[in-house]
């Protein structure tokens, strides 16, 4: 299964190897997120509060 950006939904394969250690893997509750470099960047104070996709 190729995983998907979270929030953006672009696809993980897209990357060449370099740029898919930049993606992001958030876990909580309701299971492991992705997110693309852009996308993390941009909500990266969230991420790390650890507040839910839902507030961001």
């Amino acid at each position: 299964m190729t995983e998907r950006c979270a929030r953006c939904g672009r696809p993980r394969d897209d990357a060449d190897p370099a740029a898919r250690l930049a993606w992001v893997r958030d876990t909580d509750e309701r299971g492991t997120r992705w997110y693309c470099p852009e996308c993390a960047r941009e909500h990266l104070r969230s991420i790390e509060a650890k507040l839910t996709s839902d507030w961001w």
